[in-house]
Formats: C-alpha cells, sequence, structure tokens
C-alpha cells in the first residue's frame, strides 16, 4: 500500500519507517522489539509501512561453523573470555527486558548475504517482518547457522514461503542487487551503525532505542504529516449538494 490509496472513499495516509539492519547485530533484535511496543501504544499504528532495508556489519566474514561467537570476539578485540562476557552481558540484559532470550555467545559465526537475499525476496511476498524475526530468533536464541541454505529454506517455510522458491532463489544471485542497492543507500544519508530507523524521510533514530523514543518521534511525524497536507481546490460539489 502507496501514500494516498482510496478506501472505501476515503483519503488514507500512511507513513513510511525504513530499518537498515543486520541479522548478526544483538542490538537490531532489540531494537526492533523496542520499536514494536512503541508501535503499538501508537493510535495510528494501522497507517505505518515498515520496510526493511538491507545492512551488513562485515560484508567480508567468513562463514565459520566451528567458531562462536564468543571465540570470534575474542580474537578480533584481543580481550580474555571473561571481558568478552562481561560485554554481551549488558546486551543479554536489555535484550532479557524486552523479552528476548539472547545467548550471543554461543551463536555461529556467519556471514549475512544469503539472509539479506532470503529478506528481500520475502519482502515481495508481503513476508519481511516475518522472516527477519524468525532469522533473528535461530541466530541470537538458537545458535544456528544463517548462512545454510537448508537452515534458511527451513525458516522461510516455517513463516509460508514455498521451499522450491526459495532454495531457487538462494542457490542464484537473485535479490543480491537489492541488498546492495540498500547498502549504498545507507551509505548515501551517511548510516554508520545499525538499528537505523528513518521516518518518512524526515528524522532518524540511531541504535536501539528506549520505546518512548520511538514512540514520540512516530507522533510527531504523524502530527507533522497532517499539518502539511494540502489540498488543491478545483471544481467540486458541497456536501450540501452545491455543484460549482
Amino acid at each position: 500500500m502507496s501514500p494516498g490509496k482510496i478506501t472505501s472513499g476515503k483519503l488514507k495516509r500512511f507513513m513510511k519507517v525504513s530499518i537498515w539492519s543486520d541479522v548478526r547485530c544483538p542490538f537490531c533484535y532489540i531494537g526492533k522489539k523496542k520499536f514494536e511496543d512503541a508501535l503499538e501504544k501508537f493510535s495510528n499504528k494501522d497507517e505505518v509501512e515498515i520496510v526493511w532495508k538491507s545492512f551488513q556489519l562485515d560484508p567480508s566474514l567468513k562463514t565459520d561453523t566451528h567458531t562462536s561467537m564468543l571465540d570470534y570476539f575474542v580474537k578480533t578485540k584481543g580481550v580474555s573470555e571473561e571481558q568478552a562476557m562481561q560485554m554481551f552481558s549488558g546486551a543479554t540484559k536489555m535484550a532479557e527486558e524486552t523479552g528476548i532470550a539472547m545467548n550471543i555467545q554461543k551463536g555461529i559465526l556467519a556471514n549475512s548475504f544469503n539472509a539479506h537475499r532470503l529478506i528481500q525476496f520475502a519482502k515481495t511476498r508481503g513476508l519481511g517482518n516475518e522472516v527477519k524475526e524468525a532469522l533473528f530468533k535461530i541466530h541470537f536464541e538458537e545458535g544456528k547457522n544463517i548462512d545454510d541454505i537448508s537452515i534458511l529454506t527451513e525458516v522461510a517455510v516455517s513463516i509460508g514461503l514455498d521451499a522450491e522458491e526459495v532454495k531457487q532463489v538462494l542457490k542464484s544471485d537473485d535479490f543480491a542487487y537489492e541488498v546492495k542497492q540498500d547498502e549504498m543507500e545507507a551509505r548515501n544519508i551517511g548510516v554508520r551503525g545499525v538499528p537505523f530507523f528513518v521516518f518518512d524521510d524526515k528524522y532518524a533514530i540511531s541504535g536501539a532505542q528506549p520505546v518512548e523514543a520511538f514512540l514520540q518521534t512516530l507522533e510527531k511525524v504523524w502530527e507533522e504529516n497532517k499539518s502539511e497536507l494540502k489540498i488543491s481546490e478545483g471544481d467540486s460539489c458541497s456536501s450540501e449538494g452545491n455543484c460549482d
């Protein structure tokens, strides 16, 4: 659905929220939950269109099923396991507050490019949000490989996509262009980290902000849109039946 669609004789207005995120990013998962909590409190939630945008934290990352996120973090950051666990604890605690049973340290080190291609495909079937949620869950809660075609296919089928279609997409280069276009758009608007939320191309929120911050921005943009709605007058008939 797009802005200006006529439904039952009434002009419907929609707010678009574009969200850049990576399936590998714990704060993207947390940010998604916080945004959804804000949306539930927003009185016009049914008129908000969510557009998921691809962003890879590390496009060059090589999938390694024998390396856990803990091992990878220790190696790349040059810290001890104890220090790494302390760093993970902050995100884990924040996740618990949003209802996520996050287990970052046991996550499998995997490149997210194919997962992003799956999300792009799911968007064409109206299931972008569903597959995004499912991928976050298997990566951060179940410790599954988000770069494995068989696992990605299982995820896709679980949210209603066709297995053969998904396999065909993942075994080809389909939707690679869309992923790269999103990443180029992110660079053009100055996105340096994710999650990154853009409201009607007017306001942006970076990071997993509090629910109140998302709600305030939703309400602000909605009110501004109302005040900016301009009507071009032309020949018409009034409700009193006068036509001129």
